[in-house]
């Protein structure tokens, strides 16, 4: 397939630099919310989505529901663009699951951005136009350029600057302890899931009723896999789960309980932990997995002291996300060498020295790179941290903004005024109806919440 270029752009003889498009790579919260502020300062966004519509990676974990209340989730100079639609903000003590997070304001907001939103573009490259990263002398002279993948073919579009906003859900980490693969993994992936499973959809359910499952992860996503799972196995005779743990203990892998800096996340862990209890869930400590080995129709997993688990029907890894960085191989970043977040940003989100109510706000400063007018931001920027704060990515886009415009003291500026103790992002279950809404932020004891799994009205696949 021939290769779309504009070649009176890359002759010089189109527009100045000042006219060019401001791309945005993913249209989720992050770069919706940055091409939002980038109308407000008179500058021309382009977003491009890899998916078919806005918030394609929130809907794919559209059966859970936020740590975050709406008022934390909506940005204001987003609301001014919806504003002249008639939409309305939801009720902002509310909690929303991720459909309802990506139908009810996602969508809306890409919607009036029009076409300045791309669907089912890919960016498969960034770069200097016409220079590799090995030149110096383009850095400072020559706009950036983007290599994207559509139906209409392979593109290259030159831009003023660039802001991947393109997250980390596309890339879980794998189910292998050291990083990498483990040893038969890609050949096996057919049984093993990287999401948490949605056990109200009829079709997820019965790949897992009445199965045994080995379940790997410690985090939110696993505390709720091991809640559904449970659920499931006691109306489901025959359904078991080994929980793997690569820690030696379960120490403290449920939370605080009543006294947890974030309520819905305390009462996720009193749920994990009474799950367990409940004897369907046997907890494999200190297992660190090396292998997968095909047994019949099942799977062994083997760790890398040789201690096997199974043979299992289902393997679900649950093991956290990393960013994507394979098409930013042309452009100079500056990485923090263990989180893979920008160096500046890294000692202000380490999760071995940060909570998520101890995460400072921050912004174009502390994401800029050797590269001009590159900044990556939202989940992104944190490379592999899980400690992302929603107002503090809508804060970062805010600052970004503003240093491409020219702003230096606006963005330099910190307007984000955050709850006393911070508010987290995070995957939670679903609230039954009548259940009380979490109260208070990251780091306050709080009475306990009662939360349960439940299907969201009208979502969808």
């Amino acid at each position: 397939m021939d290769e779309t270029v504009d070649e009176t752009v890359l002759s010089g003889e189109g527009p100045s630099d000042d006219d060019l498009p401001v791309v945005v790579v993913g249209a989720g919260p992050a770069g919706l919310t940055a091409a939002a502020h980038l109308l407000g300062r008179g500058l021309s966004p382009l977003v491009l989505e890899a998916g078919a519509v806005a918030g394609a990676a929130v809907r794919e974990w559209h059966h859970v529901r936020v740590f975050s209340r709406w008022g934390e989730l909506v940005d204001a100079a987003a609301e001014k663009l919806l504003a002249p639609t008639g939409w309305r903000a939801p009720d902002p003590d509310s909690y929303p699951t991720g459909w309802e997070w990506a139908q009810k304001y996602l969508q809306p907001l890409a919607d009036v951005l029009g076409e300045r939103v791309r669907y089912d573009t890919r960016v498969t490259g960034v770069s200097r136009r016409g220079w590799d990263r090995v030149v110096d002398a383009a850095r400072g002279n020559e706009p950036l350029t983007v290599r994207m993948q559509s139906a209409r073919g392979e593109e290259r579009i030159t831009a003023r600057a660039v802001i991947d906003a393109s997250g980390t859900w596309g890339l879980p980490n794998p189910l292998g302890a050291d990083g990498l693969p483990a040893l038969g993994e890609p050949a096996a992936t057919e049984r093993i899931r990287y999401r948490v499973p949605d056990l109200t959809d009829p079709t997820e359910r019965a790949r897992y009723a009445g199965k045994h499952i080995a379940l790997a992860g410690s985090g939110h996503s696993a505390l709720t896999a091991l809640v559904a799972f449970a659920e499931l196995a006691a109306t489901e005779p025959g359904t078991r789960v080994e929980w793997l743990l690569r820690r030696g203990k379960v120490g403290n892998a449920f939370g605080g309980g009543d006294a947890d800096q974030l309520p819905a996340r305390g009462a996720l862990g009193q749920r994990a932990a009474r799950a367990v209890a409940a004897g369907h869930i046997t907890t494999v400590p200190g297992f660190r997995t090396a292998a997968v080995h095909r047994d019949g129709d099942g799977l062994v997993l083997e760790s890398f002291d040789g201690v096997r688990v199974g043979p299992v029907a289902e393997v679900v890894a649950l093991t956290g996300f990393r960013p994507d960085l394979s098409f930013l191989s042309e452009v100079r970043l500056d990485l923090d060498p263990v989180l893979q977040a920008p160096r500046a940003l890294a000692p202000l989100i380490d999760p071995n020295v940060h909570s998520c109510g101890t995460v400072y706000p921050h912004g174009a400063a502390e994401l800029a790179h050797p590269e001009p007018d590159l900044y990556l931001v939202g989940m992104k920027s944190y490379g592999r941290a899980p400690t992302y704060l929603s107002l503090t990515g809508y804060e970062q886009v805010r600052s970004v903004v503003a240093a491409i415009a020219g702003d230096r003291e606006a963005a330099e500026r910190v307007e984000l005024v955050l709850p006393e103790t911070g508010v987290c992002s995070g995957g939670g279950l679903i609230e039954q109806p009548g259940d009380a809404a979490p109260e208070g932020g990251c780091c306050v004891p709080a009475a306990p919440v009662v939360v349960g799994l439940a299907a969201p009205a009208g979502a969808g696949r």
